[in-house]
């Protein structure tokens, strides 16, 4: 039983060290800037979007409870506090992706190519909006580093990874992932 506790303890100290160093070494690449940073809205309970889903109307949407408000102003500060550069900030058009956004850094814009189609309302755009980010993405030229609020269907369709809530994932411009950061609320 001692060894299991023994065991169990230098796991942990051996975890959290390479979580530490995977951290800087991340930091180290957005310090450097041209990355694109794709972020899963914050926590909002729940899946997909309720039949009378509005998009003009956030009262017909799932929406951040009061976790993911927290964890979005976490992902702010995240990026404030290792002074990561950032050229633009771009959301979805769903409530709980600008609500992200605006908690988080402020000033965004939206762009429908980083909308949801998980639904079979939205399925038939798939294709279109992956090309339309992927052209964005092939003219999107700064020293900087461009911020994409959007959804796990959108995430897991360009960069074939499925983030959790909140969570940060980098890329560079090849759609090649360098890392990811969980934010936790």
């Amino acid at each position: 039983m001692k060894f299991l506790k023994f065991f169990l303890i230098i796991f942990i100290s051996l975890t959290t060290t390479v979580k530490a160093d995977l951290n800087k070494k991340l930091i180290t690449q957005l310090e450097e800037g041209g990355k694109l940073i794709f972020i899963r809205h914050a926590y909002a309970p729940g899946s997909g979007d309720p039949d009378n889903f509005n998009l003009n109307d956030c009262s017909t949407q799932r929406n951040l409870s009061k976790e993911g408000q927290r964890q979005a102003k976490y992902i702010g500060e995240f990026f404030r506090n290792n002074k990561v550069k950032i050229d633009k900030v771009l959301s979805s058009e769903w409530c709980r992706c600008k609500e992200t956004a605006k908690i988080a850094f402020r000033n965004f814009s939206t762009n429908s190519f980083l909308n949801s189609f998980y639904s079979s309302k939205f399925a038939k755009n798939k294709d279109k909006q992956a090309k339309a980010l992927k052209e964005y993405i092939k003219k999107f030229k700064s020293d900087k580093n461009l911020v994409l609020v959007t959804h796990y269907v959108l995430i897991s369709e360009i960069l074939n990874y499925g983030p959790s809530s909140g969570e940060i994932v980098v890329s560079n411009k090849n759609l090649n992932i360098i890392g990811s950061l969980e934010i936790n609320y």
